[in-house]
């Protein structure tokens, strides 16, 4: 919990009831998305499910790509498949610092090092 009593995103403390209101679902949805592995809430002492605000704007998101017609299982492999990307973008951002530590020890000739403050970002459809 944050220093002012206010829980942080990754903090598991809404009750399933709770998370159902503010994710505009029913518990037993977020019930079936647990068992799916679509959402992973964490568990309190007597194993009862408590979600993050994290897993609740998964649960918004899962329940936008249903509303547009996505089934479960495409849910699921866009879940993972944006999950590889976004470890994929930490391990460029380690090599890109690495790389960046090599050419200014060892500047090669013809190579400009890249700005550190330049970010790309590539617009999803």
């Amino acid at each position: 919990m944050s220093t002012d009593g206010i829980p942080t995103d990754e903090e598991a403390v809404y009750v399933i009831s709770v998370a159902a209101e503010l994710s505009g679902m029913h518990p037993q949805t977020l019930r079936q998305y647990d068992r799916l592995g679509l959402v992973s809430p964490g568990r309190a002492s007597g194993r009862g499910r408590r979600y993050s605000l994290r897993d609740i704007a998964s649960l918004r998101n899962i329940q936008r790509l249903v509303g547009e017609g996505v089934n479960l299982a495409g849910i699921a492999r866009i879940i993972e498949l944006e999950s590889a990307v976004a470890n994929m973008a930490i391990e460029v951002a380690k090599l890109r610092t690495e790389v960046n530590a090599l050419v200014e020890a060892n500047p090669p000739k013809g190579l400009a090092k890249r700005d550190p403050n330049h970010i790309v970002v590539f617009k999803q459809d």
